[in-house]
């Protein structure tokens, strides 16, 4: 390296180069995109670069990359993803259950009506022309992203091209389809499949379905991403079916948001945790990433048993008495196999927060409970008006999870980091009502409250997990690592302050402690300012 290489000196700070090994003294040297030097203190001259900066008191580590992003609109709104920027967020992975392309077939609308999509009509014409899974992937290119960006094609979207949302299995004619468009996504450059295994269509899917298209991507060095299709009382069952997949098709497995949902199932995580355990002692790589809350988000539609949604019939069916009345026996009577989000007879741990027609949004972030109570009627009867009503799925918490069970599943060292959210800015977030603060403040988290408060976990570890792991699951060689050679996504962060403020309550507040971020050698981060930059790369 010449010193005429240098743009970036960054000085003084305490290196977590990724790897997991104990922190350092050292200088981080950025060339262009990369990183060109990890040196030894004071061995690299000031005067031979462009810009020095100044980390004293600050770790300086790779940049964090969010396994389980759903930024697909977000980033169409607003490029700068301020609210995972300002965490230390540097690559975005997407594509939990859907994708906005490839379309075609009965998928004619990829941006289904959401108070995300209401502001962004454009995005939602021009996706209409996304007959490939790359038009997208292109089209975000184009418009630019301060974070990288990648995804696996949505299991949901695949099914639904070929099948729609009718239940039942796929013919061999289907199943070649599904082969093929799967195909053809991993050569325009998708990760994989991700398969959200609790909502319609793909809880229709049965396991030798996910076998067979998971054959593809293990064809083609991708990897098996889901949400198992329990994570309440069937948990184990969940589980074993990935494992079973993996196995088969023979590729890597990655569960989603691990978590035991509703208190009778918090003994469960224990068991999952050694299940998987066997599984990775035998041989077989599953893993896992979590989220650092005990309160999940997702739909209120999760309350309803799968089948009402069959053959895109959901919110026709809510106005059938006699549908009512087989969702009232299965739902309050514990009667068939579907995973059950709520717990019945918990209605209080369910707060609706996406209700968009102006009669309901005074009940958004107010307990399912007490708006029953306030209509006279049952929670059960509440939730379906509510749905038949606003017609979409309304975004809800539902809060139904352990803290110990958390912190034993942050512990695993085959467990890495997701937030399941968009990023976000509070200037034109906040008008979408409430939402999970994961948004705004996964990563702090971890580092602020279970690293330096708790000590539920180490700085080199947490460090790792947020960035080489999951860059090594997704065959990143010179992605989360402070190695000369690697793209310079870099993080200087005060350990000491670093902290989310986002809560259930106030959910749009920006975490703070992360001081400078850099993505491709770029500065789009300042002294905890975002510069504007967009030099995200689809990766």
């Amino acid at each position: 390296m010449s010193d005429s290489t240098v743009d970036v000196l960054i000085r003084g700070g305490r290196v977590v180069d990724g790897t997991g090994n104990p922190w350092r003294h050292a200088d981080v040297v950025i060339s262009g995109d990369r990183i060109g030097d990890v040196a030894p203190p004071g061995s690299v001259p000031e005067a031979s670069a462009a810009e020095v900066v100044d980390a004293a008191g600050l770790v300086v580590c790779p940049g964090f990359i969010d396994i389980l992003s759903h930024s697909i609109v977000p980033l169409m709104i607003d490029p700068r993803c301020l609210s995972k920027v300002t965490q230390g967020v540097t690559t975005e992975i997407m594509g939990e259950g859907t994708t906005p392309a490839p379309v075609g077939g009965p998928v004619t609308d990829p941006l289904p009506t959401s108070r995300l999509t209401r502001n962004i009509p454009e995005w939602r014409e021009r996706a209409r022309g996304w007959k490939r899974f790359g038009d997208w992937l292109a089209a975000m290119e184009e418009h630019g992203t301060t974070p990288n960006i990648a995804s696996f094609l949505g299991g949901g979207t695949l099914r639904q091209l070929v099948k729609g949302m009718e239940m039942g299995e796929a013919t061999v004619a289907e199943m070649g389809r599904m082969r093929e468009i799967m195909a053809e996504a991993m050569d325009d450059g998708a990760v994989g499949v991700s398969c959200a295994l609790i909502y319609p269509p793909e809880s229709y899917v049965s396991t030798r379905e996910l076998i067979e298209v998971a054959k593809v991507v293990a064809g083609r060095g991708g990897i098996y991403i889901t949400h198992i299709r329990s994570e309440s009382s069937h948990l184990l069952e969940g589980i074993e079916e990935a494992i079973q997949v993996g196995h088969e098709a023979g590729l890597p497995v990655e569960i989603y948001h691990l978590k035991a949902s509703g208190q009778p199932n918090w003994p469960l995580m224990a068991q999952a945790i050694e299940r998987i355990q066997s599984a990775r002692d035998d041989g077989q790589d599953v893993a896992a990433d979590v989220y650092p809350y005990t309160a999940s988000g997702t739909g209120l539609t999760s309350v309803l048993p799968p089948w009402v949604a069959a053959g895109g019939a959901l919110y026709d069916n809510l106005g059938d008495a006699a549908v009512r009345a087989r969702i009232r026996d299965e739902v309050l009577g514990g009667r068939g196999n579907w995973d059950q989000t709520a717990d019945p007879r918990r209605p209080e741990s369910i707060m609706p927060v996406g209700l968009q027609l102006p009669e309901h949004r005074a009940f958004n972030g107010r307990r399912l409970a007490e708006i029953a109570t306030e209509r006279d009627q049952d929670w059960l009867d509440t939730a379906m008006d509510l749905l038949q009503a606003e017609r979409h799925r309304i975004d809800t918490i539902y809060f139904t999870m352990s803290e110990d069970n958390l912190v034993e599943e942050i512990r695993q060292p085959w467990v890495s980091f997701g937030t399941d959210a968009g990023g976000m800015d509070p200037e034109w977030a906040a008008s979408l009502g409430p939402m999970h603060p994961r948004a705004y403040g996964t990563y702090p988290r971890i580092l602020g409250t279970y690293v330096r408060e708790r000590r539920a976990l180490g700085l080199e570890e947490a460090v790792r997990k947020m960035s080489s792991a999951v860059a090594a699951r997704m065959g990143w060689s010179d992605r989360g690592l402070l190695r000369a050679g690697c793209h310079a996504d870099v993080v200087a962060f005060d350990p000491l302050t670093i902290a989310d403020h986002a809560t259930f309550e106030e959910p749009h507040q920006l975490s703070t402690g992360v001081r400078d971020v850099w993505i491709n050698g770029r500065r789009v981060l300042e002294e905890g300012r975002h510069t504007g930059a967009t030099p995200g790369r689809v990766l």
